[in-house]
């Protein structure tokens, strides 16, 4: 399956450092929070970020302005409904992460493929919540997300064979190093059900 539209659920820490890879590698991204402030929040860090590398001399002002140009953002769940991949970077709370997903499978069609940033919840748990576990998939990004190349490829048990290989392929096009890790060895750290 070829993603061209990447929702990222989350304006925070992670969220917005995924936002910034996803635009920074030509994706355009839809940035979704529950509040504007914590919107205009995650962009200012993304535009500091930004100017960072701009110092650096990595990208130019007129890179800056095209990336920053090719994200939107959210407070609004329903702006996720044409993306390709939605990927959830909320605080690490079962019940919040749930809640999200079940608003999602209403939102978004049968093809979107939904992973979730979390390093401590069971994705086969989380997956067996929402009407897609097969397409259901943990994308775990290292922090900070823009700098760091490793990204965790956490496939459930319910994960089927495409939904992992499109986001491994995804996460090469990013520039980063993807690793799978297999739903047991999650779950033998102890992680809840």
């Amino acid at each position: 399956m070829a993603v061209k539209k990447v929702a990222v659920i989350g304006a925070g820490t992670m969220g917005n450092g995924i936002t910034q890879v996803f635009a920074h590698n030509g994706f355009p991204v839809i940035m979704i929070d529950v509040k504007d402030e914590f919107l205009e929040r995650g962009m200012a860090a993304l535009d500091k970020s930004l100017s960072r590398l701009v110092k650096k001399e990595i990208i130019d002002e007129e890179g800056k302005k095209e990336i920053i140009g090719r994200i939107e953002t959210s407070s609004n769940l329903k702006a996720a409904a044409d993306a390709d991949l939605v990927i959830e970077a909320v605080f690490e709370s079962f019940d919040v992460k749930i809640d999200v997903f079940g608003k999602l499978d209403e939102i978004c069609g049968d093809r979107t493929i939904f992973a979730s940033n979390t390093s401590s919840i069971s994705i086969t748990a989380i997956g067996a919540k929402t009407k897609r576990p097969e397409k259901f998939i943990g994308m775990h990004f290292m922090n900070p997300v823009p700098v760091m190349k490793l990204v965790e490829i956490i496939r459930g048990l319910a994960t089927d064979d495409e939904t992992t290989k499109t986001v491994v392929e995804l996460s090469e096009k990013l520039g980063k190093v993807p690793v799978e890790v297999n739903a047991r060895r999650q779950l033998t750290l102890g992680i809840r059900w």
